[in-house]
């Protein structure tokens, strides 16, 4: 077996143990931490989204929660208003996130930079005035509530519990795909145009065409990680979608990693979790939770993943060797 071979058997075993372990969660801890672990898959899904416009293509866009939003809008309108089945409203939600993400590409990324991500901020502040005041439509500041629990073949999935493992499939198969356009001739090139803009452009890479791809497979995983919202809280309100929670979704990117799907997901569970660690010390934990966030931007300035990556090369080095010395002692 060759090096490739052995390390894709290490990954798919991994992987395997992993969701074991992950399967059996539900029954070892209690409702309240399976709701915050729902909270952080469901904000995984939109990081994974988020790293394909900042990680890969280098855009900073302030508008990723009102992408959310609009996918979460989409399934609670739909089915609220409407009566559609809930699998319609996840389409459609999907669908209208990608679809506005594409044309907001084609519009905007000519611009370049803070430019960019001043232009995505208006969006999002435009998106939550908007929703805010469709009173008869989206519910207004009240939101809507009432949205059905998500059902296969009779299974409704209308508990913490139970909307864990749905949770859990979702961002599984949406990292699996982010693998994949990762290591495709597609995310290549979209790394290429990040890295060097005009490098890529000589090269004969289509800078804008690159740049809308990423914003729209964004766009496409936030309407995901919107629609799995909607579906988890059976409620929506502008609020759950302002500029402060793009902040947070870029804050969960930073630290977790730009650029790696591992450190997406790290970065949104560390995120969720740790006010909840912090708690215990009362109204000083935003401050904690703050220093702690800048401590972890000047140390590990590639993220919680960049320290794993820096730990595990460190430990095979020793482990080699080790094997190596053995390997001369027995000669």
């Amino acid at each position: 077996m060759n090096k490739k071979n052995a390390r894709n058997a290490s990954l798919i075993l991994a992987l395997v143990l992993s969701l074991g372990a992950a399967s059996l969660l539900p029954n070892a801890v209690g409702e309240y931490w399976v709701r915050l672990t729902n909270a952080a898959l469901i904000s995984s899904a939109a990081v994974l989204g988020l790293n394909f416009v900042l990680g890969y293509a280098g855009q900073i866009s302030m508008m990723h929660a009102s992408v959310a939003g609009m996918g979460a809008y989409a399934v609670a309108i739909g089915s609220v208003k409407f009566g559609l089945n809930p699998w319609l409203g996840c389409l459609i939600g999907m669908a209208t996130a990608g679809a506005f993400s594409y044309v907001t590409g084609i519009l905007l990324l000519r611009l370049k930079g803070h430019y960019f991500a001043l232009a995505t901020l208006g969006i999002n502040v435009s998106f939550i005035i908007v929703v805010s005041n469709l009173v008869e439509i989206t519910g207004g500041s009240n939101g809507l509530t009432g949205i059905p629990a998500l059902t296969i073949l009779g299974f409704a999935f209308d508990s913490e519990r139970r909307f864990y493992y749905l949770a859990l499939v979702a961002v599984v198969l949406l990292a699996v795909f982010a693998s994949y356009v990762r290591h495709s001739q597609l995310g290549r090139s979209m790394i290429a145009v990040r890295d060097d803009e005009l490098a890529a452009s000589v090269s004969g890479l289509n800078v804008t065409a690159m740049k809308v791809t990423a914003l729209t497979l964004g766009g496409v995983y936030a309407g995901v990680a919107g629609v799995m919202f909607a579906l988890h809280a059976r409620f929506v309100a502008p609020e759950d979608f302002s500029t402060s929670t793009s902040i947070v979704y870029l804050a969960m990117l930073v630290v977790g990693g730009e650029a790696t799907i591992l450190g997406s997901i790290l970065g949104a569970f560390v995120i969720t979790f740790l006010p909840e660690w912090l708690r215990w010390l009362g109204s000083a934990y935003l401050v904690i939770f703050g220093l702690l966030v800048l401590l972890m931007l000047f140390l590990a300035p590639r993220g919680l993943a960049g320290l794993f990556g820096f730990a595990w090369s460190k430990w095979k080095a020793q482990l080699s060797s080790k094997e190596a010395g053995k390997w001369r002692f027995s000669k």
